[in-house]
């Protein structure tokens, strides 16, 4: 991702991240001078509406899921390399870059889980209870960075990469298990459903613990003037 100036560090503690960063540094050594940060972008956007295109179909038939896997790894590729390319070529441009970055990285994830959504395998609103869940991730990292000046990545291990694993394994899934609905609650569900619901609620609680945490972190190095309770 394109850093913003201000940003003094980007803290990326994914699972993934010890494989992920010499394969990323491998690519973008051997990329072709012609190649922009700003074609990858765009790259990775294609790659989230190929995602989105192969779930809308595999309500027809399941085989279209792995266009939908096809397009997370498209995704995975444009997204990871635009900024890393800028990075190693020095080329930053750091307001619109992280603008750009993170504006479509919102699009793509929108895309991913109304795809998903839309598809014969889990409910829409499941897969919009993921979406809200993400998006309250990426609000906490939008407003920590702002106040910390570091732009974290990942959260309790879990980042863009691992949520595009994580997809793709789902997927896998839906190839090899049957989407019956295994429990009644307040619709029939399935285990796809279950699956999304439960990590949906991991995330509310990512996000619970974090904003707590920074709460109280802030409280004590932010006191109010004469210890009296007071906001901005």
């Amino acid at each position: 991702m394109r850093d913003m100036q201000g940003i003094q560090g980007r803290l990326n503690e994914g699972l993934w991240r010890p494989l992920e960063r010499p394969a990323l540094a491998w690519i973008v050594a051997r990329l072709p001078a012609a190649v922009t940060p700003d074609h990858l972008t765009a790259i990775g956007i294609a790659g989230a509406f190929v995602a989105f295109a192969g779930y809308v179909l595999s309500a027809r038939d399941p085989a279209f899921l792995w266009l939908a896997n096809a397009g997370l790894a498209v995704n995975w590729f444009g997204d990871s390399l635009d900024g890393t390319l800028a990075r190693y070529r020095r080329i930053e441009r750091r307001r619109y870059g992280f603008f750009i970055d993170h504006s479509t990285d919102l699009l793509s994830e929108v895309l991913l889980a109304l795809g998903l959504g839309l598809s014969s395998y889990v409910r829409f609103e499941v897969a919009c209870l993921a979406l809200i869940a993400y998006l309250l991730m990426a609000v906490l990292t939008f407003v920590q960075t702002v106040i910390k000046g570091t732009l974290q990545i990942a959260f309790a291990g879990i980042g863009p990469t691992e949520v595009r694993v994580g997809m793709i394994i789902l997927n896998l899934l839906m190839l090899v298990l049957p989407s019956a609905p295994v429990v009644v609650l307040w619709a029939p569900l399935s285990i796809f459903d279950l699956i999304v619901l439960m990590t949906t609620a991991a995330a509310f609680g990512f996000f619970l613990i974090a904003f707590w945490r920074e709460a109280r972190r802030l409280a004590l190095d932010d006191p109010a003037p004469g210890g009296r309770t007071g906001r901005a």
